[in-house]
């Protein structure tokens, strides 16, 4: 297997891999980190938690060390780096693991997103940053108002591009690739590699390299999967219940919609759980209030809409829990990557209803994913409208009900 110091990463990068206990790379890693050393354009596509991050994170940071200077000066940090994301949560993540892996070089990193004041954002831009990791349109508020100047970026970054298309971004893209210089390195990170992603990939890389370490929409091999069949009206309880029979440390959560999310977060609660929601709703502080809290123990549920089903890097998280099938089968390889990270073994236990059979049947279509049934006793919903194959191989699952539960 090779090592990091076989890819010819700068001594200082190699330390602070080292320091965070790492000592080989991830394929996609191993695959993308040459390409982006010497210069090429790429386009890369992995399962999500695999170090695509550090894929191109430790490149560029060895690309831009001769620029590296601890002048306090801002003249002499503009910025050569652009990382653009769909979400704070994935903009954060990013910012943090530049600053990570970045720590033993006198390059300056920030991040920049919607949601939050901008004065302060405008104060770190004007000091000066090698590095900036942002969402499109708070970075286009920062380019109007001037506080930020483009013209020396020399390497572009799109990440969970897919997810920025999806989201409506193309407009916001355009502009911003008019504000920076055409000649430039361009990297193109994507969960799934879409026909849009890429046609996107035509418009804006030059003789790209193409970096697949997954077959597209491949799910994580270390998740195990499981469907349990309930009826509608007995989600809550069952997943109340599911919640204390599992010896889960932690569980993520995902529900389609905000206004469920506050609902089911107050269920729980009330049901004597550790919960905190992120969804849409709240505001920036809120979600990086509840994500501590998680992240550090303290709530042993998190609920979540779809806005943490991309970016969010939750380390050793056992458990993802549908609570109900996502609209867009895609979300569903995305959410149940949130476990099973880096190596790990993890679960994904997803609630369909009888109503859910379509559904069902374009998870199982996408992904070609081996899933196995469990049938909770005492939740059991009539299984007709199942597929055979899945209940002729169903097993059962006693759940560790409450004697007095909660009224919905």
């Amino acid at each position: 297997m090779p090592t990091f110091a076989d890819l010819g990463l700068a001594p200082e990068l190699l330390r602070a891999v080292e320091a965070e206990g790492y000592t080989e790379p991830t394929p996609i890693q191993e695959q993308a980190i040459p390409h982006v050393l010497a210069g090429r354009d790429l386009l890369g596509a992995a399962q999500t938690g695999t170090g695509k991050t550090a894929a191109f994170v430790l490149p560029i940071l060895h690309r831009l060390k001769p620029f590296a200077t601890p002048s306090p000066s801002p003249a002499r940090h503009p910025v050569r780096a652009l990382v653009l994301t769909p979400t704070r949560e994935l903009a954060v993540q990013i910012a943090e693991s530049s600053a990570t892996y970045g720590k033993f070089l006198p390059l300056r990193s920030g991040v920049v997103y919607g949601g939050v004041p901008m004065p302060p954002q405008q104060k770190m831009l004007l000091a000066g940053l090698e590095i900036l990791i942002a969402t499109p349109g708070r970075l286009l508020d920062h380019a109007g108002s001037k506080t930020v100047n483009l013209s020396q970026v020399s390497v572009l970054v799109l990440d969970e591009a897919d997810r920025m298309l999806d989201m409506g971004f193309m407009p916001d893209l355009k502009r911003i690739l008019a504000l920076i210089p055409k000649q430039r390195q361009s990297l193109l990170f994507s969960a799934t590699f879409s026909e849009p992603i890429r046609a996107l990939a035509q418009d804006f890389l030059i003789d790209p390299v193409t970096v697949e370490v997954a077959r597209r929409n491949q799910t994580n091999e270390n998740v195990r999967q499981v469907i349990m069949p309930v009826d509608d009206r007995r989600r809550r309880a069952l997943l109340s219940d599911l919640l204390r029979t599992r010896n889960w440390e932690q569980a993520l959560v995902f529900v389609n919609r905000k206004v469920e999310a506050n609902r089911l977060g107050d269920f729980l609660h009330r049901d004597g759980h550790h919960v905190v929601e992120i969804h849409g709703d709240k505001d920036q502080k809120q979600r990086n209030k509840a994500l501590a809290a998680f992240k550090a123990g303290e709530a042993r549920v998190m609920v979540a809409t779809d806005v943490a089903a991309r970016g969010l890097d939750i380390e050793g998280l056992p458990a993802v829990i549908n609570y109900e099938l996502p609209f867009d089968p895609e979300d569903y390889v995305h959410r149940i990557g949130r476990t099973g990270r880096a190596g790990a073994l993890g679960e994904a236990v997803s609630f369909v209803a009888p109503n859910e059979m379509e559904k069902l049947a374009l998870v199982r279509k996408l992904t070609k994913a081996g899933l196995f049934m469990e049938i909770p006793v005492g939740y059991e919903p009539i299984l007709l409208d199942f597929p055979r194959d899945l209940v002729a191989k169903a097993t059962m699952t006693r759940m560790n009900r409450r004697s007095a539960p909660v009224r919905r």
